[in-house]
């Protein structure tokens, strides 16, 4: 068996690749590519089967942001020629929201520049949502507001919000150099505060930020702690006025290894293809389906994405279909790990022991 075979087995049982196997992912020849798209699409089969799963990002509000996160072209002193604006009303943001559920999203993405949100932009959002959920049943919601203070994630659940995203974006020990107004462990307490309060977590990744690969598999890894259910792979969009302005490492090969790497440590999890797949995958975005199970369609924060149509159609020329509403994403034998405890203390029964 070739190495990549023998990581797509380990995925199907489970199993975490080790570092010097994710290091030869990344470090593999562009002769070897195929192979490697091969076996992380024996995994991606064996849990998603052909299915696609779309997601929609609404950017509630742009720019304006105090953070200093070097990628952001929203961050603090940016020079990026993006539009800026404050909160979107109830109304507008549901407007949005109707144009990519009509185009087959099953998932709104609903973003808020800043580092975190106050309890009245909390408030603000429940009649959005609650007008999302009435319009749209199946549909979830998941918000990305930055980092969440006590309480909050509780009543984002409360007011009918299913996921928070909200991305470790690289190593813990590279972190200082992308962002220096609030810390790594920062990141880490948000999804952990997310998950706790039953919000599904989604955290991911930025490559491309002239991290090394033991960065990316460090990132892997801690992603992997966190247990998230969803995890985005993006690629920097390099905006000039930003700190990583000019900064074009990426291959559509190199890519297409990381999605690989992701995969196989996240074989029965949502990895989405996201920001970045257009002007670092371009005509190889194909490909990427046969690794991923889920991307965003249409535009991004503050740049333009493929249109939505031209999304459609990639995927049903590469041999996939749609997600609907409604119909589970993550494999049931997932969830089926998880058994809450019937024996032991405060039961009749004796305890696994």
């Amino acid at each position: 068996m070739t190495t990549y075979e023998n990581l797509a087995d380990k995925a199907l049982r489970r199993e975490l690749p080790s570092r010097d196997e994710l290091r030869a992912v990344l470090g593999s020849d562009d002769d070897d590519l195929m192979a490697l798209v091969a076996a992380a699409f024996r995994v991606r089969l064996r849990y998603f089967g052909r299915r696609v799963k779309l997601n929609y990002l609404v950017n509630m509000k742009s720019g304006l942001c105090p953070e200093d996160c070097f990628y952001c072209s929203q961050r603090l002193g940016s020079q990026a020629e993006i539009v800026k604006y404050t909160w979107l009303k109830p109304d507008e943001t549901r407007e949005v929201v109707e144009q990519g559920v009509r185009a087959g999203a099953t998932r709104v993405c609903l973003v808020a520049s800043g580092r975190g949100p106050t309890d009245r932009d909390v408030d603000r959002l429940a009649p959005t949502i609650e007008g999302i959920k009435q319009e749209h049943p199946g549909v979830e919601v998941c918000a990305c507001l930055g980092l969440l203070s006590q309480g909050q994630a509780e009543r984002l659940r409360e007011a009918g919000v299913d996921a928070y995203n909200h991305n470790l974006n690289t190593s813990e020990e590279r972190y200082s150099d992308i962002c220096t107004t609030h810390e790594f462990a920062d990141r880490v307490e948000t999804v952990e505060k997310a998950k706790h309060a039953g919000l599904s977590p989604c955290s991911g990744l930025i490559a491309g930020m002239r991290e090394g690969d033991d960065d990316l598999i460090d990132a892997l890894f801690a992603l992997r702690e966190l247990g998230p259910d969803s995890v985005p792979v993006n690629f920097l969009m390099p905006f000039e006025g930003t700190p990583l302005e000019g900064t074009w490492e990426l291959t559509p090969q190199r890519c297409l290894r990381i999605l690989a790497a992701t995969r196989f440590v996240f074989p029965d999890v949502e990895v989405r293809l996201a920001g970045g797949r257009e002007i670092h995958l371009r005509s190889l975005q194909p490909l990427a389906l046969h690794i991923v199970n889920s991307l965003f369609l249409g535009d991004y924060l503050t740049s333009e994405g493929q249109a939505g149509k031209a999304d459609l159609e990639m995927i049903a020329d590469a041999g996939f279909e749609v997600q609907g509403a409604g119909e589970p994403t993550l494999p049931g034998e997932r969830h089926d790990l998880l058994r809450p405890r019937r024996r032991g203390a405060g039961t009749a029964l004796p305890p696994n022991a």
